[in-house]
């Protein structure tokens, strides 16, 4: 692969809901190796972004290039994880065989996993935690054991690029320390993932970069420089709630940082 090449690029994208634009002018490039937040209010088109971008959505105008090729050509590279309440949890599937689906694009169709996939898929489920439930049903499981195993069927991809709809919503503490050490982890192998994310107290503290969106892009760059009060403000129109989480974000990350000098 061409090191130079981005493996994201979203170009003058517009999206519209009967002739109403969601989003308009999104403009992003995005670096190899990131761990990216998408933060903004409700109805600021994070989720539609993900969607667009996937192909789920109709786009008015702009382009997106994955690895500098439209998504039909990146194929495998590229995985998606939607938000838990999109899914049809009441299907009757195993947790092995939902993670045994992150295997089917490099199969391809005619081919059914095998010894190899089925090894892959536990190995998955393990990295998650969620290797004891291998024979559950889907339906049986908490909402963060979802999650998991959605995190799982990702892993399975071997994808290159992630995009994840609010992977943390809905779980519990240990959940969502495990789902952040699994993000960090294909980070560190040198996976770019974009993360839609509502809670601003910790994207400061889990993302390297951030997108500030409110139906376009407000700010998009490191962490440390796009989460500031006065990005945030523009970002979510001033709202005294939002600022208050700002400030005590802040406070709390100076604080470790003081206290770890």
């Amino acid at each position: 692969m061409n090191a130079s090449v981005l493996p994201l690029e979203i170009h003058d994208l517009t999206v519209a809901y009967h002739k109403k634009p969601v989003l308009w002018g999104v403009d992003v490039a995005v670096p190899a190796g990131q761990l990216v937040g998408i933060v903004g209010p409700n109805g600021a088109g994070k989720s539609t972004l993900i969607k667009a971008c996937m192909g789920l959505l109709p786009v008015a105008s702009g382009w997106v290039k994955f690895f500098g090729q439209p998504l039909r050509a990146a194929g495998t590279r590229v995985g998606y994880v939607p938000q838990r309440e999109s899914v049809d949890w009441d299907f009757p599937v195993n947790v092995m065989d939902v993670v045994l689906m992150g295997c089917y694009g490099r199969l391809g169709l005619l081919r059914r996993p095998g010894a190899a996939e089925r090894a892959k898929a536990r190995a998955c489920l393990d990295q998650v935690g969620m290797l004891p439930f291998a024979d559950r049903q889907i339906a049986n499981l908490s909402g963060g054991q979802q999650q998991r195993v959605f995190l799982a069927r990702a892993l399975a991809q071997e994808a290159e690029l992630y995009f994840m709809d609010e992977p943390f919503a809905g779980v519990d503490a240990a959940t969502e320390a495990a789902i952040i050490a699994v993000l960090r982890s294909l980070r560190d192998r040198g996976c770019t993932l974009l993360v839609v994310h509502h809670d601003l107290p910790t994207a400061r503290s889990y993302f390297d970069s951030l997108l500030l969106l409110n139906m376009n892009v407000v700010a998009f760059g490191p962490t440390e420089k796009v989460f500031t009060p006065e990005l945030l403000q523009r970002t979510y129109g001033g709202r005294l709630t939002i600022l208050s989480e700002v400030a005590h974000a802040v406070g709390v990350a100076e604080r470790s940082e003081k206290s770890g000098s």
